[in-house]
């Protein structure tokens, strides 16, 4: 039976070796499964980027385990979990802090899932700070040889998976009211709104929005990528998740408009 392939994604970032060690057992473990990294620079414990970066990532991966590790709980009464969603018979490993629910719903919802604490497969001894070596990681690379996820751990009711609900915006009238759900590293500022729930033609390029943050208003032309407004300047946008963005062309959005992840943003057409 040919190995399924592993997606990473991690919070560990390239300064240390925690993701290297982790990639390193599963091929010790797993030598033919394909290892694809998603990316190991989520901000340190954040469970939301994480949880949004694995959301968006996934459907353009192949169908296989997918390995998550943000996890500030480690060592805690926090479970870990394996669960496996209804689409496409793909199974998330990682922390149950809400990191893998946006996916595990995307695609269908968990249909089964395992409590990996007393798992056959960890590492013995289990570090109580490092599970994603020494838990997360080896169940990851034997999900991906075959075995059954029954195997993986004692099996849990997959509704009582921790939720993390990603913050939704509110439509009141002729604006929009939203938070920021992240920033990334161009510094463009990525809201918690889909293109399809604004008003129709509100993103019409040609058109522009008021951007209020902060106690002051920007008027900010829609546009359809960056180099179609001056360089420097701020543009509102659709990106390629879907989701209503703030950037500005060659610099930072976020420092343009002095905005964090969690901010609120209210929008509204300029008339």
């Amino acid at each position: 039976m040919e190995a399924r392939p592993i997606t990473f994604l991690s919070d560990y970032g390239y300064e240390d070796e925690f993701a290297g060690v982790c990639r390193a057992l599963i091929a010790r473990i797993a030598p033919d499964a394909r290892l694809i990294d998603i990316t190991h620079g989520i901000p340190r414990h954040d469970v939301r980027r994480g949880a949004v970066s694995l959301l968006d990532a996934l459907p353009h991966t192949p169908a296989g385990v997918h390995l998550a590790v943000v996890d500030p709980g480690v060592g805690t009464g926090r479970r870990a979990v394996a669960a496996r969603a209804a689409a496409d018979d793909r199974i998330l490993v990682g922390p149950d802090n809400g990191l893998l629910w946006p996916a595990v719903e995307a695609f269908g919802g968990a249909v089964e899932s395992v409590d990996l604490a007393r798992s056959p497969f960890r590492l013995d001894p289990v570090s109580a700070t490092f599970h994603g070596r020494d838990v997360f990681a080896p169940v990851a690379a034997r999900l991906a040889l075959g075995a059954d996820l029954a195997e993986a751990g004692e099996p849990i009711d997959p509704g009582s998976l921790v939720r993390l609900e990603l913050p939704a915006a509110r439509i009141e009238g002729d604006r929009a009211v939203v938070q920021v759900l992240h920033v990334d590293g161009f510094g463009n500022a990525t809201l918690g709104l889909r293109a399809e729930e604004l008003p129709e033609g509100w993103l019409a390029p040609g058109g522009a929005l008021v951007v209020e943050v902060g106690g002051r208003s920007h008027r900010v032309p829609a546009a359809r990528t960056f180099g179609e407004v001056d360089e420097g300047a701020l543009l509102v946008y659709e990106d390629s998740s879907r989701r209503v963005t703030l950037a500005a062309n060659g610099r930072s959005a976020a420092e343009a408009l002095a905005i964090a992840a969690g901010d609120r943003v209210v929008l509204g057409l300029a008339r």
